[in-house]
């Protein structure tokens, strides 16, 4: 789908709140959003089901779902922009039925799928767990992360694709030439229907480089996988941080048009 009165500005899409990790209310964040002039915002807070039912601090209580859903929804009423509802749900294969059926009773205009866990390994948590690593346990970290995307993909229940190579947050990358496996991730997106991210959050992390790297950005491209621009933003000051970097790195690699969401369809937009 083509927007039919296509805008040249941004959306940021991938946002948190006070309702998991992020720094401030839903209708502060609206109100930065404005201020930045941006296009469109989106609220998608953490949401998990953790298999051992443990709550984590950096995501929403899993029973205030649709509190959650209210709260976005009054604050987009009034708001001087448009506010997507979203969400960036882990993919967890032991907790993913029902995952998925929580969120389909929540009228999301997208859905984030994440892989922060693989096995209860935390990809993302803190450097110390990849230092305890050999390069060939980290390699198989590597592997099974993309084999959880894969499966997340071919779940159906998710609208984009978060952070695709996060595992190089800390700077542990693969020794061995895990291109295929990378491939076999982008086919399987590709295969969904998903758009994927571009995520500038991670230049401010160890691998200082966006999520994903221009290699996977190369082949997304070859594949007709739809992107968009995010920031991550955990402070409404981040909402639109290095977008325009972002875009260059999405020119290079061959896009001319980035997605928007409404009501869980893509809606093409020139890139800004």
């Amino acid at each position: 789908m083509t927007d039919p009165h296509p805008s040249t500005g941004f959306t940021s899409y991938h946002v948190h709140t006070k309702w998991s990790d992020g720094a401030e209310t839903v209708a502060s964040t609206v109100a930065r959003a404005a201020a930045l002039d941006l296009d469109e915002v989106g609220i998608s807070d953490h949401f998990v089901l953790h298999p051992s039912g443990v709550a984590l601090e950096w995501s929403m209580p899993t029973e205030r779902l649709d509190e959650y859903t209210r709260d976005i929804m009054t604050v987009a009423a009034s708001a001087p922009l448009p506010v997507r509802l979203g969400i960036e749900s882990d993919f967890i294969p032991e907790t993913a039925e029902e995952t998925i059926r929580r969120l389909d009773r929540c009228p999301f205009d997208y859905r984030i799928g994440s892989v922060h866990f693989i096995d209860g390994f935390p990809v993302d948590e803190h450097s110390r767990f990849w230092e305890g690593l050999s390069q060939e346990e980290a390699d198989d970290k590597w592997r099974d992360y993309y084999r959880r995307v894969i499966l997340m993909a071919q779940s159906g229940g998710f609208d984009i694709v978060a952070h695709l190579d996060l595992p190089k947050k800390f700077g542990r990358y693969p020794v061995a030439d895990l291109s295929a496996d990378a491939r076999h991730a982008l086919d399987a997106i590709r295969d969904s229907g998903m758009a994927m991210e571009l995520n500038t959050s991670g230049r401010y992390q160890t691998a200082r480089e966006a999520y994903p790297s221009p290699w996977h950005l190369r082949e997304a491209k070859r594949r007709g996988i739809p992107v968009l621009i995010t920031a991550d933003a955990h402070n409404p000051a981040n909402l639109n941080r290095d977008f325009r970097a972002a875009a260059d790195l999405l020119r290079e690699a061959g896009y001319t048009e980035v997605t928007r969401f409404s009501g869980r369809e893509q809606i093409r937009t020139p890139l800004g």
